[in-house]
């Protein structure tokens, strides 16, 4: 790391590395260390404390809800590094993805579209389903003769320091509007519908488990005769190289956004320069792969 600047280094390559990949058509290994360093910036720049002097007067949620959105992309991409190193864990690297997707999508959204109204929404999402669950507990200790068990006590504390961690009310939270679904936001930042469509649409059948999720990663066709029938699917499903590409690129433009919403803009300025290079050269070795990619 460059003693001047927060920002890793980026990954070097040999000729020899080159080399091997271009012979076997295999391009993983270097795409693999690219996601590796997109990992490490998130870390660096969820890390960036509100009192620093490149910090713009950003109000305390929001900032709170951006880099806890961008600490979960981090360590949700640090967990696929420890799942796919050996190439293996496909099938649960492709779960994870979906979970990184729609954080950075997020980010991109709260930052582009940075009204109170737009973070009460984030809030008020997961915080209805909080005080309903607070609703059922209380009604349970009453029909109990009004004493709360230790677990209800406990659930009730955990419920409410949610609730006042977000410096919102209950009736703030039971009264918000519903916050948009991703395709609306997709929609709205004028990305391309493709992008929802494979990497939400598609991207859910692997946390959801679909007939489409079963037959990619949990079954395989057994040779038997003219009858087509499935069994259980070994320990073999690789992450796939796209992976090691979409996940990166995303992840690069949301926090391309979160400099932008933030940081002043000089200091944006540095980071989003290496953004863009760190796209274009993840990019480079993508189309170099060529069919290996398919």
């Amino acid at each position: 790391m460059n003693e001047d600047s927060p920002i890793p280094d980026p990954p070097s390559f040999s000729d020899d590395d080159l080399r091997r990949c271009k012979e076997t058509g295999d391009y993983k290994p270097i795409l693999f260390e690219w996601y590796k360093f997109v990992g490490a910036m998130a870390f660096v720049v969820c890390n960036i404390q509100k009192d620093s002097h490149a910090f713009r007067d950003v109000p305390a949620q929001q900032y709170h809800v951006l880099v806890g959105l961008i600490n979960r992309c981090a360590r949700l991409m640090l967990s696929n590094v420890a799942l796919s190193h050996e190439g293996k864990f496909g099938e649960t690297t492709a779960i994870i993805d979906r979970c990184i997707f729609e954080s950075a999508i997020k980010v991109i959204w709260l930052c582009t579209n940075n009204t109170r109204e737009e973070f009460v929404r984030y809030f008020a999402d997961g915080l209805k389903t909080e005080i309903e669950l607070k609703c059922h507990i209380q009604v349970n200790i009453q029909s109990n003769g009004g004493a709360p068990l230790p677990i209800e006590e406990r659930m009730l504390k955990s419920i409410q320091r949610h609730i006042d961690a977000a410096e919102l009310t209950e009736a703030e939270i039971t009264t918000s509007p519903k916050l948009r679904d991703l395709a609306s936001m997709i929609n709205n930042l004028g990305l391309d519908r493709l992008l929802y469509v494979v990497a939400q649409k598609i991207g859910s059948h692997h946390i959801h488990g679909t007939w489409p999720s079963l037959l990619f990663h949990y079954l395989e066709e057994s040779d038997d005769g003219a009858i087509t029938r499935f069994c259980p699917r070994g320990h073999d499903c690789k992450t796939h190289i796209n992976q090691y590409m979409f996940v990166p690129l995303i992840v690069l433009h949301a926090m391309a956004e979160y400099a932008r919403f933030a940081l002043d803009e000089d200091c944006a300025k540095a980071f989003i320069t290496t953004f863009e290079s760190t796209d274009k050269e993840i990019m480079k070795v993508y189309s170099q792969a060529g069919d290996t990619a398919s």
